[in-house]
């Protein structure tokens, strides 16, 4: 029989993980750019860039596409570059205005199941394709594909979350991996309605006052996400592993890599919790907390026995070079 991973193992896993090591690219890219400076109402490292406007802000973000992905599962990344796009405008408590994308392929013939599926997506959600640009004479399939978007005054940020907090975890369980790949598909053939009324969720948390820090879960899984979000709010934490919404029949080492097509960390005060929990079950979200937030600015990983390992000491050295600290 196998012996199950340490507590200490699952850490050293979580550090070392592929999805995590594209993260902490990004301290490089910030600082080739000169994007450092804080003097930004939002600063860098959230997931959309937040432009004041009028009583509001403009949400503008991006996203790119593995080549892998779209080779191997065409449809599903053109589908993608809508679903995920609009996840950063609903982490951030906005809601969609529309999107544009890039694609180069190799013939029409290639291009065809990409293009289906951005357009499902886009009439799923309810969210119109205007424009971009397209080259079907290129050496290799790839994908991008911007969105803008709207929030009120109350945005929620990567920024905002406090010693205190509890750390909650949201995720549509009722989905199912497309294999061999990490990706949680709770979003293809579901119904337009619910998908669009589960989006709203997060701007009415927003407007409701119920919470000030989301990130919706990324590549990084859920852990390397909770690091980016606490890093960028000089925080530490202690994250409960079996308090971790996930299905049944999925392995908690898989699950923890898992890139789920509705899935988000939040920060709330202990008093919101039961109310923010509340919302999403009553639309069959699976929610939880499954941490607390401290001043530590170390993240660690605790199991059933009450064991921690550390993850992440932002102390010791950044991650993606966005936190309080002046880190870039």
């Amino acid at each position: 029989m196998t012996a199950l991973p340490s507590i200490a193992d699952i850490a050293i896993s979580l550090r070392q993980a592929r999805g995590l090591a594209h993260k902490g690219d990004i301290a490089g890219i910030v600082a080739r750019l000169g994007l450092g400076s804080r003097d930004a109402e939002v600063p860098l490292g959230d997931d959309c860039a937040a432009i004041p406007d009028g009583d509001g802000h403009l949400l503008f973000a991006i996203e790119g596409f593995l080549d892998s992905l779209v080779a191997a599962d065409p449809y599903f990344a053109g589908y993608c570059g809508v679903m995920v796009n609009l996840s950063d405008i609903a982490a951030m408590g906005g809601r969609p205005i529309a999107v544009v994308d890039a694609l180069w392929s190799r013939d029409a013939e290639a291009a065809d199941p990409v293009l289906a599926g951005l357009r499902g997506a886009s009439e799923i959600y309810g969210v119109p394709i205007v424009g971009g640009h397209t080259n079907t004479r290129a050496g290799a399939d790839n994908l991008a594909v911007a969105i803008l978007g709207r929030a009120g005054k109350n945005l929620l940020t990567s920024f905002d979350a406090r010693p205190g907090d509890n750390l909650v975890a949201a995720i549509d369980l009722r989905g199912r991996f497309r294999d061999p790949q990490s990706y949680w598909d709770a979003s293809t053939g579901s119904p337009s309605e619910r998908l669009r009324g589960d989006l709203a969720l997060l701007p009415g948390l927003a407007e409701a006052g119920l919470c000030r820090a989301a990130k919706d879960i990324s590549m990084a899984g859920l852990v390397g996400t909770a690091l980016m979000l606490l890093e960028c709010s000089g925080v530490g934490g202690v994250i409960d592993l079996d308090a971790i919404p996930r299905p049944e029949e999925v392995t908690l080492a898989r699950w923890l890599t898992a890139f789920p097509s509705f899935g988000y960390l939040l920060s709330i005060q202990p008093d919101r919790t039961p109310a923010v929990l509340e919302r999403f079950a009553e639309r069959g979200i699976a929610a939880a907390a499954i941490g607390t937030l401290d001043a530590t600015r170390i993240v660690r990983v605790r199991d059933a026995e009450g064991t921690e390992a550390a993850v992440w000491d932002f102390v010791a050295g950044p991650l993606i070079g966005c936190g309080q600290d002046g880190t870039s």
